[in-house]
């Protein structure tokens, strides 16, 4: 009677641990297939999978010839991410390497990718630090609560408190073994985590160079010859009806401009700016600022903007964000809302293509 009570009572305990690890993967997507890089693009004589984990290996006779990238695609095009927490599994093998994961970053062309990275070692230094690839370096040191600025025109990293000791993390941190790293991306909040440590909590608010939105992939360093391996890479969306809010935050360039079916010219367009912080919006045109507010409806298809000026005025738009592009088509005049992405002559609408400024 004691055993069996003892056995029921050890499954119930397994039951309710493998429940809970259940859990705790829900709404994860798996971007690896654990047999090929199917969904993943970068240079073939650098990238493969081995053992079931994608690997990047350079020597002396094949260098990584500068910092390269293996890139995730979502059919085809870059995958685009915003708002996620990112788990996966890492490892070096041999007596160097530098790696790291890239996220909301940029492509570059040629697999050279630039942007915020959650970094990662054999040695002693870097792992779990936020760098900024191709930008800002170093926003924050393993165990340093960050905020990030702009004071006079440059960038200021404030360190604000601590989510640990560097030392005692990077002693859980195995040199040549598989090691668990967890991103967590929200706003402008960016915080990175290895073996259940976490290792660093940035806040920028630098809003000229922050990124709310961008690519993911995995680093082959120049240098040395090396070996690293990812596995289990799976990513879950984070956030809700202000995930596009999130994505439209910092400064935008014109690229196009269509009123009433007429074309802006190119000198006058590419003068104009966007700037959103929040939900306010602030647009610098050659005739003087426009400023004011708006609300989003991500619902609505399509998806739905109505915009207050500072002066009162209304106007009903639809708008489409995709990595660093944001289309917007609102009516003039207290028109009514359009329902496609065009400005035609007597629609009496507009319609404004941007890119994000890096």
């Amino acid at each position: 009677m004691q055993i069996g009570a003892l056995l029921m009572g050890a499954a119930m305990t397994i039951a309710i641990s493998a429940a809970s690890a259940a859990e705790d993967e829900a709404g994860f997507k798996s971007l690896f297939n654990g047999k090929d890089l199917e969904g993943w693009a970068g240079r073939p004589q650098h990238w493969s999978v081995e053992d079931g984990a994608i690997t990047g290996v350079t020597t002396k006779e094949n260098p990584a010839q500068g910092n390269n990238f293996l890139i995730a695609k979502d059919g085809g095009q870059n995958l685009v991410v915003s708002d996620f927490e990112l788990r996966f599994s890492y490892k070096f093998t041999g007596p160097w390497g530098n790696s790291g994961l890239q996220y909301r970053s940029v492509d570059k062309g040629n697999f050279v990718v630039h942007g915020y990275q959650g970094d990662f070692e054999v040695g002693t230094t870097y792992s779990g630090i936020l760098y900024e690839e191709g930008g800002r370096g170093i926003l924050a040191e393993r165990g340093q609560k960050t905020v990030i600025k702009e004071v006079d025109s440059k960038t200021k990293v404030e360190v604000v408190g601590t989510v640990g000791e560097s030392k005692a993390i990077q002693a859980q941190i195995k040199t040549n073994g598989w090691n668990d790293y967890v991103i967590i991306a929200q706003a402008n909040h960016l915080q990175h985590f290895i073996n259940g440590l976490q290792t660093v909590h940035v806040l920028d608010e630098q809003s000229s160079k922050a990124a709310r939105s961008g690519i993911l992939a995995l680093q082959l360093h120049a240098g040395p010859p090396m070996k690293i391996q990812f596995k289990n890479i799976r990513i879950k969306p984070l956030g809700g009806g202000d995930n596009d809010l999130a994505k439209m935050q910092g400064d935008w360039t014109a690229t196009e401009i269509v009123v009433n079916g007429q074309p802006m010219p190119a000198d006058v367009v590419s003068n104009i700016r966007l700037t959103i912080k929040g939900r306010e919006y602030s647009l610098q045109l050659d005739s003087g600022p426009s400023k004011g507010s708006f609300k989003l409806n991500e619902r609505a298809q399509p998806k739905s903007i109505d915009v207050t000026t500072d002066s009162g005025d209304e106007a009903q738009g639809i708008y489409e964000i995709s990595g660093d592009k944001l289309k917007i088509c609102h009516a003039n005049n207290g028109g009514s809302r359009p329902t496609e992405f065009k400005s035609s002559t007597g629609a009496d609408c507009v319609l404004a293509i941007y890119e994000r400024k890096r």
